[in-house]
């Protein structure tokens, strides 16, 4: 929506203390959720990202998707890929041990280079997105996961990007535009780390550690 400049109100819940009213109109009790006007004028919620992001492709210019049919099918293929992708990183960020944040790394690593030769491949220019110039919708599905993965490392230094310089380069890019950082409520960063704490991650005890030693 920011892409796309499209005017719009959000409201941030607690997802640990989910309210009714979010219950009702959210069937797997996820976010996010998009309340848009039907054709006749009802209040219809949509859910699921993919199907939100499809939704505003089609009915809110300019479009996302690329124009070309086969490009435009390589990149829904690549934004289902997202699932493998952000459960390899979880591997990493909900590590409890170094030992599993060494094993979570070798995990990641097939799927990061699967994206490096996708760029690489198919991509013919220099970015900085993951087709261009433009962001596109494959932009926006991984842009939350990289986010998530970049707050942690840099507390970890796992260097699992330094080996694939296009995703490294496409990552720096989303977490430079604004459209990328001003879509989580101000105080993300920090319910992130209390959530790390609450799982008793590794990061977490990296960062009390250190805390402590200051």
């Amino acid at each position: 929506m920011r892409a796309k400049k499209v005017e719009f109100d959000v409201t941030f819940i607690n997802l640990r203390e989910k309210p009714d009213w979010f219950l009702k109109i959210s069937p797997h009790g996820k976010v996010p959720v998009l309340k848009v006007s039907s054709a006749d004028g009802e209040i219809v919620p949509l859910f699921e990202s993919s199907a939100i992001a499809e939704f505003l492709d089609e009915v809110v210019e300019p479009r996302l998707h690329p124009a070309d049919l086969v490009k435009r099918a390589q990149n829904r293929a690549w934004t289902d890929y997202t699932a493998t992708f952000s459960n390899a990183l979880g591997k990493i960020n909900y590590a409890k041990s170094a030992d599993e944040v060494a094993a979570g790394i070798e995990t990641a690593k097939p799927c990061v280079q699967r994206l490096e030769d996708a760029i690489a491949r198919e991509r013919g220019n220099d970015g900085p997105f993951f087709n261009g110039k433009e962001m596109c919708l494959v932009d926006a599905a991984y842009a939350p996961f990289l986010q998530r993965f970049l707050i942690n490392d840099a507390t970890l230094q796992t260097g699992l990007l330094d080996g694939f310089p296009l995703v490294s380069a496409w990552a720096k890019a989303l977490l430079s535009d604004e459209r990328v950082t001003g879509a989580v409520a101000p105080e993300f960063s920090a319910a992130y780390d209390e959530n790390m704490q609450r799982r008793e991650t590794h990061v977490a005890q990296l960062k009390q550690a250190r805390a402590a030693a200051e």
